[in-house]
């Protein structure tokens, strides 16, 4: 797994190391203004589902276009891809294989750029006015979070640390690569309805 992800990173010609601390969430959000999941409470949400990638598909996913959009027109940061071919075995790929995440540049160590990333975050995993959990997650078909050495996923109440943040003891390592570490960007990752553009922020 490291060793893909410092491939990763020679071939963005991105290094260097900081101090890894994984990135601490509330258990559970409170609900936040503006939050466009609240114009669709009253409809049917999506179950906090999480489909596993397992191969590599170039072919550009339109929930993952139109996440970009959105992304560009309401949250701070920049476009650095979705789509590589990145296998970890048989039958098992990083979703970026699938075209179904999107790494978003926002710099940990940029006071204004940390506090846009949690706010993403927060707005995500907030729930609606009707108190339905993390509804614009499960709205757009969002499955996967990963910021600052900590990880979510569908389904999960909040950030635990990221694995390559670990070290062998499940200890967080005091120095990880920025760009392993996540510190640098977000990663965003649909599932395979939300990367058809099929779920309900969608299709609404």
């Amino acid at each position: 797994m490291l060793v893909r992800l410092f491939a990763l990173v020679v071939v963005l010609g991105l290094s260097g190391s900081a101090t890894a601390h994984a990135y601490e969430s509330p258990v559970a959000y409170s609900a936040v203004s503006n939050n466009p999941a609240d114009a669709l409470a009253e409809l049917p949400i999506e179950d906090s589902v999480y489909d596993p990638a397992t191969k590599c598909s170039a072919r550009p996913k339109p929930g993952m276009t139109a996440l970009v959009k959105w992304l560009t027109r309401n949250a701070a940061g920049a476009f650095w891809g979705t789509y590589r071919c990145e296998k970890w075995g048989k039958n098992s790929a990083s979703l970026h294989a699938e075209g179904r995440a999107v790494d978003w540049a926002l710099d940990v160590a940029v006071p204004a750029q940390r506090k846009a990333a949690e706010k993403l975050i927060a707005l995500f995993l907030a729930p609606d006015r009707v108190g339905q959990p993390q509804a614009l997650a499960r709205r757009m078909g969002v499955e996967e979070i990963i910021w600052d050495c900590g990880y979510w996923g569908a389904g999960m109440a909040q950030f635990r640390p990221y694995s390559p943040c670990l070290s062998k003891r499940g200890k967080l390592r005091r120095k990880v690569n920025k760009t392993i570490a996540h510190r640098d960007h977000l990663h965003i990752g649909l599932t395979k309805a939300g990367a058809a553009k099929k779920t309900s922020f969608w299709t609404r």
